[in-house]
């Protein structure tokens, strides 16, 4: 559109040249031919104005999508600059709080590690008393079983050496005696009734 106005203008000025007489030819010869300065300027008003016309039409649309898209960039960029400085914050307090909790944890391992040491110490001397009176038994109980079989061997030995001494002193002669003597108390017991009673 604004090209055929351009054209438009300058194609009256060119008919007018070519209608002119010879003898005007003649005298602006020397001058070049051109558009006049008015049409020029109303060429480039018209020009401009369809240009500020087409910018404000379509630009304008264009320029606000393109700010609205700007802003909302800017806002998302906002958005992720908070969340990386709340994460930065968060690391910073963790980290901060990292030397304590390792701390804590030490101290929780040393109190831990003492308290187990003391369960092993009590549990090697709850063993150690329950090996030693189980000892102490074992001990008592051979003791005993000694002292018995000691008490067996004395009394057997006490009864081989009676035996030894009776059958040194029962000869042919005592056995007689005695049998005779037991029936003498035999007879003099009344009847039914043994004779040591």
């Amino acid at each position: 559109m604004v090209a055929s106005l351009v054209i438009a203008q300058e194609s009256p000025d060119k008919a007018a040249g070519h209608e002119a007489t010879g003898h005007e030819a003649t005298s602006h010869e020397g001058a070049s031919e051109g558009p006049s300065p008015i049409w020029a300027w109303a060429n480039f008003a018209i020009l401009a104005g369809a240009l500020g016309y087409l910018i404000v039409k379509k630009g304008g649309p264009w320029f606000q999508s393109r700010s609205l898209a700007i802003r909302k960039g800017i806002a998302e960029a906002e958005e992720i600059r908070r969340e990386a400085e709340a994460s930065a914050a968060e690391v910073d307090r963790r980290l901060a709080g990292l030397q304590t909790e390792i701390d804590s944890l030490r101290t929780n391992a040393q109190r831990e590690q003492s308290a187990e040491a003391e369960r092993i110490r009590q549990q090697a001397a709850a063993d150690l008393a329950r090996i030693q009176g189980h000892a102490a038994r074992e001990i008592e109980s051979a003791g005993k079983t000694a002292r018995l079989e000691l008490k067996r061997y004395a009394a057997q030995l006490a009864v081989d050496l009676a035996e030894q001494k009776i059958r040194r002193q029962m000869t042919p002669e005592v056995q007689a005696a005695l049998i005779e003597r037991f029936g003498r108390d035999l007879d003099r017991s009344p009847a039914g009734q043994h004779p040591n009673k």
